[in-house]
Order: C-alpha cells, then sequence, then structure tokens
C-alpha cells in the first residue's frame, strides 16, 4: 500500500511504498520524471527536503543548466581545470590550447546544457552533421579536425566518469566508415624541393635593398634547415642557439648538427644532414645571437605560403595543400629514398615505425624490392 502527499500546489509528489518507513518525492520537469529519496522518516522533514530539491531544480533550469545530474559544461570545466596540471609539463602549451579552444569553439556551444547522460551515441551523431554542414558559423572541418573534436570529447566524458557523474562512455565512433583511405602526407619530390629552394634563395637576392631582407634570409635558411633535419614547425620555433652543435660525425665522416628538439613528444635529439651545417652558420653570423635566442624567432607561416603559391606548389597532384610540416614529410622521404635504415628515421624524427609505413613509405618505389617480387618458378 502506497500512502500519498502533494506539496507546492501538486508540483511535487510526497510518497511512502508498502513497509518502508523512508519517504521519496517526485516531480515533472522538461518531459521527464525525476525522482529522489528524502532518506526522512518523518513527514514533516521530508516535505522540507522535497521542497529545498525541487527549488534547487527548478533554479538549475531557470539557468539553463542540466536538471536531470552533472552537465557536460560542468565536466568540461573539470577537465580544463585538471589537465595541463596532471599532464605535468609533458605535454606542450599548444596542445592543452588546442583542447581548449576546441571546448569552447565548437564542443560547449552544442553540448554545454545538455545533461551527461544526455550525450549518447545519437546526440554525438548529431554534433557530427551539425558541423559537417557548416553550422554555427565555422566551415565544415577536415577529418582530422573532426577526429580532434571527438578525441576532447572522449576525454571530457571520461572525466566524468571519474568524478562519477557518469556511469559508461557512448559510443563514439563513426559510422558509415569502418575504414579510411590512407594518404600520404603532401611532400615535395626532389626536383619541386630543388624549385622551391631556388626560388627562396632567388627572393633573397631581390629582396637585397628592401626592408624585408632580413626576414627573406631567414626564411631562406628555415627552409634548407627543416628539409635537411625533419624538426617539426612547432619543434623549430623553440630551438635555440645553445640546443644546436656543430659535430664532425665519427661514423660518416661528415660535419653536421647535433639538436636537442624540445616538441610534443618532451625532449628528444636529432642529427641533421650535413646541408644543414651552412645554413646554421649564416643565422649566427647574421643575427650574432645570445645562447638562449631562437633561432626563428618570427613564424614565417604566410611567407612560406606566398612562396608557394608563386612556384605553384601550394597543392600537390591528389590536391593535398603543402605547408611547412612538408619539408618534414619531405626529409623522411628522401631518407628512404635514399634507402636509410626505417628504425633510424624513427628514432632522428621523434615518431613511430609505424607511423613512417603507414604515411610515407606507402607511396615511394624505392622501398619495394622487384627482386622478391618478380620471382619465377624454374621450369623443368
Amino acid at each position: 500500500m502506497e500512502e500519498t502527499h502533494k506539496i507546492l500546489d501538486g508540483k511535487v509528489n510526497l510518497y511512502r511504498r508498502g513497509k518502508s518507513q523512508i519517504w521519496q518525492c517526485s516531480t515533472y520537469l522538461e518531459g521527464k520524471n525525476h525522482r529522489t529519496s528524502t532518506k526522512q522518516k518523518m513527514l514533516t522533514q521530508a516535505k522540507e527536503v522535497a521542497e529545498t530539491w525541487f527549488l534547487d531544480l527548478k533554479h538549475r533550469q531557470i539557468r539553463g543548466e542540466a536538471v536531470s545530474g552533472r552537465s557536460f559544461a560542468q565536466a568540461a570545466d573539470r577537465f580544463m581545470r585538471e589537465y595541463e596540471v596532471m599532464t605535468g609539463g609533458t605535454r606542450n602549451r599548444d596542445h592543452v590550447r588546442g583542447h581548449v579552444s576546441r571546448l569552447n569553439n565548437h564542443l560547449l556551444p552544442f553540448f554545454g546544457r545538455k545533461a551527461l547522460v544526455d550525450v549518447t551515441s545519437g546526440v554525438v551523431q548529431d554534433y557530427r552533421l551539425h558541423r559537417m554542414e557548416g553550422n554555427g558559423g565555422f566551415k565544415p572541418p577536415s577529418a582530422s579536425t573532426m577526429h580532434k573534436e571527438i578525441v576532447t570529447l572522449r576525454m571530457v566524458l571520461k572525466t566524468a566518469i571519474r568524478q562519477g557523474w557518469l556511469a559508461a562512455l557512448p559510443d563514439l565512433s563513426a559510422p558509415y566508415r569502418s575504414s579510411t583511405k590512407v594518404a600520404h602526407r603532401a611532400w615535395f619530390s626532389p626536383d619541386e624541393y630543388k624549385t622551391l629552394y631556388t626560388a627562396s634563395r632567388e627572393n633573397v637576392k631581390a629582396s637585397q635593398t628592401k626592408p624585408w631582407r632580413h626576414q627573406a634570409e631567414q626564411l631562406h635558411d628555415m627552409v634548407l634547415f627543416m628539409a635537411n633535419t625533419g624538426v617539426r614547425p612547432d619543434e623549430v620555433r623553440r630551438i635555440e642557439y645553445r640546443d644546436v652543435t656543430i659535430v664532425d660525425d665519427e661514423h660518416s665522416g661528415d660535419t653536421i648538427l647535433e639538436i636537442v628538439v624540445r616538441g610534443k613528444r618532451g625532449v628528444g635529439y636529432c642529427k641533421s644532414m650535413p646541408g644543414a651545417v651552412m645554413p646554421f652558420k649564416r643565422l649566427k653570423e647574421r643575427n650574432e645571437p645570445k645562447p638562449n635566442d631562437l633561432l626563428f624567432p618570427v613564424d614565417h607561416k604566410k611567407q612560406f605560403n606566398r612562396l608557394l603559391a608563386e612556384t605553384g606548389l601550394k597543392f600537390d597532384r591528389e590536391g593535398n595543400r603543402r605547408t611547412l610540416y612538408s619539408l618534414r614529410h619531405s626529409y623522411i622521404s628522401f631518407r628512404l629514398l635514399e634507402g636509410a635504415d626505417i628504425y633510424q628515421i624513427a628514432k632522428n624524427c621523434r615518431t613511430s615505425v609505424e607511423m613512417i609505413e603507414k604515411h610515407y613509405a606507402v607511396h615511394l618505389k624505392n622501398v619495394i624490392d622487384a627482386s622478391a617480387i618478380n620471382v619465377r618458378r624454374s621450369k623443368r
């Protein structure tokens, strides 16, 4: 038998079931029934608890917050508060800022007011559709950008699980795309690279009497430096003069650079090709630096893009867009073309053999051994 009472003009039901001595309360908000236990045996005390609970739900509804438990915005706030601290500086600031930017620009405007329990697989698919249709004032994202946003979403939901705000992670996999085409990274072939650095050198000659002469010289040396070291664009912007040493390599007999690299993988090391030595010497002679000065204190992205546009090298034949990162891709591809050991390339570039095989070696004919393929069974 159930004993019931209505309070607050019938908006809240108080009830006690069977032989239980504890009063429960329920209400109907936002198209759903909400229930909780007052944990009280006395009716007067249960009424006070039920009124406080109902008014709290109404205030959260007025503020636009989730009524059913914690909201996505609360989980995102918790994630942003703890992520940089808990990683302990092992991830660089640009990486952390990327998560914050994706949350503020895309994820919070869509999921922010939703309860965590309402972030289902269907809602995540609605978000993908929302982004791909270009809603929210942003252009449709690339597959890589969309993947990064889902990674950030997953990290926020895992934060909620750790806090006990969410029971389980919804299925975040993208439907209809069980397997994707593996595309190689945009790089410069040897002839295209020659066209690039020749145009860069001519740009330096043309700017001898111009105010931007120094920047043109810096850009030229950056192109040569990156193509002969394979460092990432974010890594090259962190390299200081004290991180670079000119040495005579005992194994090859060449004069090369030994570089201490700080990037997304923490601190690593790189041994350059001989072609990086002269650009580094020019940098030291031109800038007369202190040991802790940056090699390239200015971002040359716009200059480099202008150079690519002038030489017709902005896109490769598959339509892939070339950027400063393409110089790293070119370095790795050149080493593979020359027959260098793939494991040593991976160590020198602070990446994995798997990544090199997937994105670089897949499109280079030199890594295919024809003698191992063109095998013929001997005739009797």
